[in-house]
């Protein structure tokens, strides 16, 4: 599966640049981040202020990603396309799809994620003199497929909204002469496991404010290592879901493609309990 993602993306990749285009846009390398697993720029957990793609204030951005991950007992695979628009808004999609394993054989759950995120000040890399950070608020609608399992556990809704406010900073030189970069994301939710267990539950039905880390550092101009924390909403009963975190390593081959590799806690999964996984994410950026 490894093997088949990456050479699929090469191929990809190579045919556009023995044809000469033009470079995806004038921003620098890795500045567009890497595609977070529902669509929006960032890292693959959480989203960052960062907009998609390498367009400036006067280009438009395009990327295409595709991610897998198999937890202990579950399939996970996530595809989508985002467009940034001058340097100042996102617009992404995405499609999820959980197989459900030995839960449910045969069985999987899919759900739709339409997501707009909008710069509204600073700029994460050029305002070196400054401490603000550059802040983005966005929010992804969601839309479950098939809600039979999701009900059975006690969600109450098919389609939920998530509602952020990020903030991401890049220092350079900062950690032993490497370039260091620090992301806080605040999520109001109400979805179950990203929404894929459907929304609200029979412990609560509101929305709850719930935060988001991650840290990067530069090991080199285009190899990033670091890690990431999303914390998520606890609302059935028959079950505790924890937070997720992972450890990763994002390589940005120019600015045409990257490749994310990390290792990956998701927690508690419905009846399942440490579901661990490897995570590979390949993006293209046009």
């Amino acid at each position: 599966m490894k093997r088949t993602l990456l050479a699929l993306l090469c191929t990809l990749a190579l045919p556009a640049s023995a044809a000469g285009l033009p470079s995806p846009g004038a921003r620098l390398p890795a500045t567009g981040g890497v595609s977070q697993i529902e669509g929006s720029a960032g890292g693959g957990l959480t989203p960052w202020a960062l907009i998609a793609g390498y367009g400036s204030r006067d280009q438009i951005g395009f990327t295409v990603f595709h991610t897998r991950a198999d937890p202990t007992d579950f399939s996970l695979h996530a595809s989508g396309v985002a467009v940034g628009i001058h340097d100042r808004v996102e617009l992404s999609y995405a499609r999820q799809v959980l197989g459900l394993g030995r839960t449910v054989p045969g069985q999987a759950i899919g759900q739709d994620i339409f997501g707009v995120k909008v710069k509204v000040a600073g700029d994460a890399v050029f305002d070196q003199d400054r401490w603000m950070p550059q802040i983005a608020f966005g929010l992804q609608y969601k839309r479950n497929d098939d809600m039979a399992v999701p009900t059975a556990l006690g969600a109450r809704h098919a389609e939920g909204v998530d509602v952020y406010v990020a903030a991401t900073k890049v220092w350079l030189g900062a950690a032993a002469g490497r370039n260091l970069l620090l992301n806080g994301t605040l999520r109001a939710t109400k979805a179950n496991q990203l929404g894929l267990l459907g929304f609200g539950g029979d412990r609560r039905d509101d929305y709850r404010l719930m935060p988001e880390l991650s840290v990067g550092v530069f090991l080199t101009d285009n190899l990033v290592l670091g890690a990431e924390w999303r914390r998520k909403p606890d609302n059935l009963s028959v079950f505790r879901e924890e937070s997720f975190k992972d450890v990763y390593l994002a390589w940005f081959a120019g600015k045409r493609l990257s490749l994310t590799a990390a290792w990956v806690d998701l927690g508690h999964i419905a009846d399942r309990k440490e579901q661990r996984a490897f995570y590979l994410s390949g993006q293209l950026a046009f």
